[in-house]
């Protein structure tokens, strides 16, 4: 079973939220997922209060990448952010 690392929709129309989810790669983008790694909300909490959230899990995140799970461009970029996809590089690194 190929897992991705990728963004499942939420949230009401106009104001997106995204859950960072482990899932197999041939399910449907918003279909079953294996478990729920962290949030993004990209509008963050209100229209007054305009900046980007990030929410990861990075121990999940981590284990997830050493299993082989394959992240999506976004959710890369969300990685490196929070200090997960640095943290799986330096544990690969050591062994």
């Amino acid at each position: 079973m190929a897992v991705k690392l990728r963004l499942v929709r939420m949230g009401k129309k106009k104001q997106p939220t995204y859950r960072v989810v482990a899932s197999d790669s041939r399910r449907a983008r918003s279909g079953a997922f294996l478990e729920i790694v962290g949030t993004y909300q990209p509008r963050g909490l209100s229209a007054a209060n305009d900046e980007t959230i990030v929410s990861i899990d990075n121990e999940r995140a981590v284990h997830w990448l050493r299993h082989g799970a394959q992240p999506t461009e976004r959710v890369a970029k969300l990685l490196r952010q929070c200090g997960a996809l640095d943290a799986f590089e330096a544990s690969k690194a050591a062994q």
